[in-house]
């Protein structure tokens, strides 16, 4: 990664972890990124799915679960493996003065599989509801970017490893929708 990219990642991710510090991100960061909050929305999609298009909503959440499982297999497995960026805690430079709302983790930080998964979950929705309901598309970026967010102000991921897990999360999300859209195409 070229050095000014490296450094402006760096302020980026001070400016987020201690310069908006306050207890009521404290409180709430936590809890966004973790997968348990967001059970609720999970089991509302897969009961909304299932009990407003039946068939077609069994494919749409087998989809949409095929969609996480490809962005997190991907993202954890193949490319957190081979780039091997050290997360913010472990980071020499960061790492004294980073702020651990919750245990640093283990593994990499490039990119970020939360970013990934979500980004991927929220665009497939998007592109699979986003023309019934226009609103679908706020609520799913606005989810995803919150997680994303999060992940920095805790102090896991650098800016960088969520924008770009999010890009990649979306071009999955993409990919995936189209994939429904050919099985699909009355929808």
């Amino acid at each position: 990664m070229p050095d000014y990219i490296l450094q402006l990642d760096r302020h980026l991710f001070y400016f987020i972890n201690h310069d908006l510090t306050n207890p009521f991100f404290d409180l709430v960061m936590p809890w966004l990124r973790n997968p348990k909050f967001w059970i609720p929305l999970y089991i509302f999609i897969i009961v909304f799915c299932l009990w407003r298009y039946r068939k077609v909503g069994a494919i749409i959440i087998l989809l949409l679960a095929t969609t996480a499982g490809f962005a997190d297999f991907t993202s954890a497995s193949i490319i957190k493996y081979n780039v091997k960026r050290l997360r913010p805690c472990r980071d020499p430079v960061v790492g004294i003065t980073d702020i651990n709302r919750i245990p640093c983790g283990s593994g990499y930080s490039f990119p970020s599989t939360h970013a990934t998964d979500h980004f991927a979950m929220a665009i497939f929705l998007c592109l699979v509801f986003g023309k019934k309901w226009r609103w679908v598309w706020f609520l799913a970026i606005l989810w995803a970017s919150l997680i994303c967010f999060a992940q920095v102000y805790v102090g896991v991921h650098f800016p960088v490893d969520v924008i770009c897990g999010a890009i990649y999360g979306s071009v999955v999300g993409i990919l995936f929708a189209y994939l429904f859209k050919k099985i699909q195409p009355a929808f």
